[in-house]
């Protein structure tokens, strides 16, 4: 048998919650109903025992925003028949958002709400306005991650923005679990924005972007077979990006970007490792994290061409390989590799290769140094792929888009303090302290680089908050940038909610 036990938000039998607030969210939220979480499970009653669809059905009740704990226990009865116990916390989904946050000079703010669980069903709904540093924006966004108590998912977001708009829609059945034999997806886009061009910090131009897109597949696998889930999956494509001029841009911004309309068909190939383990106070505080200690390699090869309707012939590829090493109870290191380009009659084009690699080194159970370096190889990129660095994109003691260039390399040394004061029985204290080093050169919009090398230290406190739907760590920092030019101030505060620590 399978026992679905759903708790709400506040456990009223533990005493510190047993209090006339959280009783009145309790009674006011609706709570995930049995059959959400039911339908999320990998096995059925009478099927054979398997701890790896277990520990794999509790990853995925886990990665819903709507559900704090999930835990499924096995019970094995006397005439040898196992009972699986399934149990899980809500958090509160129903969020009137109302938020500010500010990194290098530049603050965000929305307004709005969003409820995560719609009447326990986990359908998440959102409409609010926001503001940030390029546009003003009126959003509303359905996700539906179970269609109907399917395993087929649709999205649909619609953004009216001060600059032009963004429509896009997903439908489809995605690879569920590693055992999966099959998906089909299909998504569009249709977009138009102005994209801001910075130097030093300030903007010197602008450029209009329009951009459209759809993408159609079908994917086949056998399932997990050896500890390797291994898929393939077949698709078309069309990518259209239209630059154009705005009264602000520079006439010289232009001159060596074309626009581009490719239609291509692909093929890609997935392995999937099944080696996951359960650990805490990494990138959370006193919150299970499934930590992916195995391999996954993916990659996609496309070929566009104008017999297809494409404004060109020219192949694209797509690749990225994740491995993990060691473990979660002493050191752990998760490294990344991603290479992107479209091959043409000339060469390649929007090349990026990236790198990325975290350390972890658990010190106690309460702290924890962490090691970052993330760095990007770009070469004859596309005009909206150049990736600025500061105030919130890598450099905390500088400017948001300090510096602009091809490419980029940051390195970061943090240790991290997690506590267990547990104020109000909202959010988990934790703080930080920190060292970035970094820089962006080579090409840039209006060959705007500065290859100068930034450097910072700092401090700040993380707030972890348990009892919310947005499942966001609040980061407030202090930065202080070393060897600053003149013009860039001395200490730099960052207000942010960000997905970890």
């Amino acid at each position: 048998a399978v026992l679905i036990t759903s708790n709400s938000i506040f456990d009223l039998d533990e005493p510190s919650e047993d209090r006339a607030a959280y009783r009145l969210a309790n009674k006011l939220h609706v709570t995930t109903r049995p059959e959400v979480i039911r339908q999320q499970l990998l096995f059925e009653p009478g099927e054979p025992y398997s701890k790896q669809v277990i520990e794999e059905s509790e990853r995925i009740l886990r990665s819903n925003r709507y559900i704090q704990e999930a835990s499924i226990q096995p019970v094995l009865r006397d005439d040898g028949v196992v009972d699986i116990n399934v149990t899980t916390s809500d958090v509160w989904t129903l969020m009137p958002k109302l938020s500010f946050s500010q990194a290098g000079g530049a603050s965000k703010t929305a307004i709005g709400i969003k409820e995560m669980n719609l009447l326990g069903t986990g359908v998440a709904v959102e409409a609010m306005y926001k503001s940030d540093i390029d546009r003003d924006s009126r959003v509303f966004r359905v996700v539906d991650r179970n269609l109907g108590q399917s395993w087929y998912r649709t999205a649909m977001s619609i953004a009216e923005n001060s600059d032009g708009y963004e429509y896009a829609f997903e439908i489809g059945k995605p690879f569920y679990s590693l055992n999966s034999t099959d998906s089909r997806m299909l998504s569009l886009l249709d977009m138009d924005r102005i994209e801001p061009v910075y130097v030093d910090g300030e903007q010197e131009s602008e450029f209009r972007l329009m951009s459209r897109g759809l993408a159609l597949s079908f994917g086949r696998s056998k399932g997990l077979e050896d500890g390797w889930a291994r898929r393939v999956t077949y698709g078309l494509a069309f990518d259209e990006r239209l630059y154009s001029a705005t009264e602000s841009t520079d006439p010289s911004l232009l001159s060596e970007f074309d626009n581009q309309s490719l239609v291509y068909p692909y093929v890609g190939i997935d392995f999937v490792e099944d080696d996951f383990a359960k650990a805490s106070n990494f990138d959370q505080i006193n919150r299970i994290e499934d930590r992916f200690l195995g391999t996954r390699i993916t990659a996609r090869v496309g070929v566009a061409g104008r017999a297809f309707g494409s404004d060109r012939d020219a192949l694209l590829v797509d690749a990225r390989a994740e491995k993990g090493f060691g473990d979660t109870a002493k050191n752990s290191l998760m490294l990344t590799t991603s290479l992107a380009s479209r091959f043409e009659r000339d060469g390649p084009h929007n090349l990026q290769f990236g790198i990325n690699a975290k350390f972890y080194r658990s010190q106690s159970e309460r702290r924890l140094l962490y090691i970052g370096l993330a760095g990007t190889y770009g070469h004859n990129l596309d005009l909206d792929q150049y990736q600025p660095l500061g105030g919130d994109s890598g450099m905390r003691g500088y400017p948001i888009r300090f510096q602009n260039g091809d490419k980029h390399a940051v390195f970061t040394v943090e240790q991290r303090l997690f506590t267990n004061w547990y104020p109000f029985r909202l959010f988990y204290v934790g703080g930080a302290a920190f060292f970035d080093v970094g820089r962006a050169w080579g090409e840039s919009p209006l060959d705007s680089a500065n290859d100068m090398l930034l450097k910072d230290i700092g401090f700040g406190l993380r707030l972890g908050g348990t009892r919310s739907g947005l499942g966001r760590m609040i980061h407030i920092d202090v930065a202080f940038p070393l060897d600053a030019p003149a013009g860039i101030d001395n200490v730099q505060f960052l207000v942010s909610t960000r997905k970890s620590f």
